[in-house]
């Protein structure tokens, strides 16, 4: 997309159902399972690259030896600079007799990451600050392996704020900054209470200090420790937890806001944020990779048995419809199959924007997520000619009039014409991302290819979301303007985006949105500022009202205009100032009844109608409003300091 927008996060999690001999005497390496984990991740890298982290845990390590391990980054690159220092090291042990890497037992003892189980996690960070100590996965020590517990996940909690007031009412310290701590000490103290239970019943019963950590492991309910720790949750997550005595979990929100897939084969279950890295890592079909179900949680215990066992009541489900406009990879067959449906369904607005005008138009999109879209806009572009083209040809030949002029005319002169005009540079791209002057260099993310677009020409540019707008204005409207075009139509798979998230995705400050200002500059314009001033006080009262009971007053200020009207307010606020040229913009937002019926099934879409699926995130709404009227900054669910 033209707007930065990042996402929390990846994950991807192995666990072996063999010893590591077998993997060592089919693949002939001990490393089986840690190269299927880099690749579960670099599959999936561009869910996030502010930072990884991977875990091991091993079974049935004698006493004495380590048993988990960790390793995190946040250096450029960092999936790839972790990997390959543990391939590094794992030879270097190896050649410094340190152990026989082709030894599996000796790999187990001795190589950090020659474990059973393996977890890998990739960061967009929605909160906290860009250091290594945000990156999961998160682990919390103890001399206990039933105790010891790491976990990570692809998550936000509405509520992390009140979750801290219960671990502090409980007489507990946490420490601010991230919900992934709250979350870790949650499920961490709920493991201290079953296991001190079980330890003093065992006590109790004459069992031997030496019997007792096999015993406790064999009794720890992980199922139902675990949905005790996720009562008081509000939230889109996707969560992965293991256990120091090598008990695993996985778990997906009650609304499958979040996403997560599974792969359960003789050697190995494999977890991962989207279906196709497993398809393709494990040559998989399809049909063999189901996603977690809403509400459910997968548990492995150590024994390698594994249960399916639901969290929490079912809900209405409501996954995240960004997965299908932009975040996850166009390659798995149903998004691809939707996001050529999503530029498809635009075909009508932009036939009238253009005024059927073919001969002189020019279609592109704008890179590289909107590509997939792009074909299928494309597609419905050529069948919307056709059928001009076939009722033309018919009504000719019947009026006497075809002639192989007509013809070339209808078709030849006439037909949808797409070139690649917009390239975006990757490097600089990335470098803005983290950078707090990017609004002065973002400029330069773009370049177009020159000699393409005629003066005159109408460019339809296809994005697959408009957010803020920034880029347009002060980057790719520029550029493209250089050409001279009569008419530039910037054309949005996504619907306009009006309200925040809270559930996983960095779009949580209402005066960041260009659909939002646009609402409030016609209203003003309108002399309604008494109209913002009451939602002010309205959105008061409503957080003052218990959770459950609370609207989305925010809605209030684009009640009194079509979208239309919207979209025209945008178009005028993303004119590239600073220029000379004479030329037309026009942005096209998808609308919100094309966009369900492109998607297969539910889909979440909050971001563009206000109806959020939980109630954090109508608390979440009329606070992001406080803040905007108040002129504060920051994340509008922010942990107290």
């Amino acid at each position: 997309m033209s707007d930065f927008l990042t996402h929390e996060c990846g994950i991807a999690a192995v666990r072996l159902r063999k010893p590591l001999a077998y993997y060592y005497d089919r693949y002939g390496t001990n490393l089986w399972g840690l190269n299927k984990l880099f690749l579960l991740m670099e599959k999936q890298r561009n869910r996030g690259q502010d930072g990884t982290g991977i875990g091991c845990v091993k079974l049935d390590m004698p006493i004495g030896q380590p048993y988990v391990h960790r390793r995190r980054g946040v250096e450029q690159d960092a999936l790839s600079e972790i990997f390959r220092k543990e391939t590094k090291n794992f030879y270097k042990m190896s050649r410094k007799g340190q152990m026989n890497h082709k030894d599996p037992e000796s790999v187990k003892k001795h190589f950090d990451f020659g474990g059973e189980i393996l977890i890998g996690h990739l960061r967009y960070g929605t909160s906290g600050e860009f250091d290594v100590g945000c990156c999961h996965p998160y682990l919390r020590r103890s001399n206990w392996p039933t105790r010891t517990l790491m976990v990570m996940g692809n998550f936000n909690m509405t509520n992390a704020g009140e979750l801290n007031e219960v671990l502090i009412d409980r007489g507990q310290h946490p420490v601010f900054g991230t919900d992934t701590q709250t979350v870790l000490e949650e499920i961490g103290y709920h493991l201290d209470e079953h296991h001190t239970d079980l330890y003093r019943r065992l006590r109790d019963e004459g069992v031997p200090g030496a019997e007792m950590p096999a015993r406790i492991s064999a009794a720890l309910d992980v199922p139902k420790l675990v949905a005790e720790s996720a009562a008081a949750w509000d939230g889109g997550y996707a969560i992965c937890g293991v256990i120091g005595n090598g008990d695993m979990f996985v778990m997906r929100d009650p609304r499958g806001i979040r996403p997560c897939h599974m792969l359960v084969t003789d050697e190995v279950i494999a977890f991962s944020s989207e279906r196709v890295p497993l398809m393709t890592v494990f040559e998989a079909d399809a049909s063999e990779v189901r996603a977690v179900d809403p509400g459910s949680m997968i548990t492995i215990k150590s024994d390698g048995s594994m249960s399916d066992s639901a969290f929490a009541p079912p809900q209405k489900y409501t996954p995240c419809s960004f997965e299908k406009i932009y975040f996850s990879r166009g390659n798995d067959p149903q998004i691809y199959r939707e996001r050529k449906a999503m530029g498809a369904a635009l075909v009508p607005q932009i036939v009238k924007s253009i005024g059927g005008a073919f001969d002189k138009s020019i279609f592109s999109f704008i890179p590289n997520t909107a590509e997939t879209a792009y074909y299928g806009l494309m597609d419905g572009l050529r069948l919307f000619r056709r059928q001009e083209v076939r009722s033309s040809i018919l009504q000719a030949s019947k009026d006497g009039t075809l002639t192989e002029d007509l013809v070339d005319d209808l078709i030849l002169r006439n037909w949808p014409k797409g070139e690649k005009v917009a390239h975006k540079d990757i490097k600089m791209r990335t470098f803005i991302s983290q950078e707090k002057g990017r609004d002065q260099l973002v400029s330069h993310v773009y370049d177009i290819t020159y000699g393409v677009v005629k003066a005159g020409d109408f460019l339809v540019v296809l994005d697959d979301s408009i957010v803020r707008g920034t880029t347009l204005k002060q980057s790719i409207l520029k550029i493209l303007a250089r050409t001279k075009p009569s008419k530039i139509v910037v054309c949005s798979t996504a619907p306009q985006i009006r309200y925040p998230d809270c559930y996983g995705i960095d779009m949580s400050e209402l005066g960041k949105f260009i659909a939002f200002n646009a609402a409030v500059a016609l209203q003003r314009r309108a002399g309604r500022q008494s109209l913002l001033d009451k939602i002010y006080d309205d959105c008061q009262q409503e957080l003052k009202l218990p959770a459950h009971e609370r609207r989305n007053r925010v809605q209030a200020v684009y009640a009194d205009f079509t979208d239309d009207e919207i979209s025209a307010e945008v178009s005028r606020m993303v004119y590239p100032e600073g220029i000379e040229w004479g030329g037309e913009v026009e942005v096209i937002f998808q609308t919100i009844d094309n966009l369900h019926a492109s998607i297969k099934g539910p889909c979440g879409d909050w971001y563009f109608t206000g109806n959020y699926p939980t109630s954090g995130g109508y608390s979440m709404v009329n606070q992001a409003y406080l803040h905007w009227y108040e002129g504060v900054n920051g994340r509008s669910y922010a942990l107290p300091l």
